[in-house]
């Protein structure tokens, strides 16, 4: 594709982004690394060190991006699970949520911003409490994210902003080992975290509201992403 379509306007240059020696620096810097609840596929951390070949006044694409949360009633999903080990249980799945039911309007989660040059870190704590709309068994929690490219285009796999014929990219699923009983008007209460040491990147969660749930996926112990 290089030799035929770009000739010699284009190197190609294979190593770790975070490495490289850039000749110059950049004016903009583009990336595809987005995953299914945003940073999930170590995004944060590829551009902030991606960063260091890009100009102070340089453009980053995408230059925002935020995951989104929402409590979720997935018996089928969850059945699945129960198969398996409890480490599936403390597994985030991409996955097309069907036969599901979506219990509460999904709420912002986390969010970054590049270029970081203020090198604010990629932990991330959050708190979401939701008003559930009906009588459901809670088997976890559905994630989405939407992203700002650059100006106003934005890309959204959240379902009341959704980008229309957009299929790149599945929802994502957290699931409870334990499902519980949510009754039409219940506070459900959500926390979640971001994690980072020097070697990899997890979540965890739990549910604290109506009834405290236990703390899923501690210090990564069935799921991380390696750096």
């Amino acid at each position: 594709m290089v030799l035929d379509e770009w000739g010699d306007r284009v190197s190609v240059v294979s190593c770790d982004m975070r490495e490289w020696k850039a000749p110059e620096k950049a004016d903009i810097l583009v990336s595809e690394l987005l995953g299914s609840f945003a940073d999930n596929e170590l995004s944060p951390e590829c551009l902030d060190g991606a960063q260091l070949f890009l100009k102070d006044d340089g453009i980053s694409i995408p230059c925002q991006y935020t995951s989104y949360v929402a409590p979720l009633s997935a018996p089928k999903l969850h059945a699945e699970l129960g198969k398996g080990n409890d480490s599936d249980y403390e597994t985030p799945y991409v996955v097309m949520l069907r036969n599901v039911c979506v219990l509460s309007t999904p709420q912002p989660c986390f969010t970054f911003k590049h270029p970081n040059w203020g090198d604010k870190g990629n932990n991330r704590y959050g708190s979401f409490s939701f008003v559930v709309t009906q009588d459901s068994l809670m088997h976890g929690v559905a994630g989405y994210f939407d992203t700002t490219l650059y100006g106003s285009v934005t890309l959204s796999t959240v379902p009341t902003t959704h980008s229309p014929g957009m299929f790149s990219w599945f929802p994502i699923y957290f699931p409870f080992k334990t499902p519980v009983y949510i009754r039409a008007g219940n506070v459900v209460t959500i926390r979640f975290w971001r994690r980072c040491s020097s070697k990899k990147v997890w979540y965890e969660w739990c549910m604290s509201e109506p009834v405290p749930g236990p703390l899923h996926n501690s210090k990564g112990r069935s799921y991380s992403i390696g750096l």
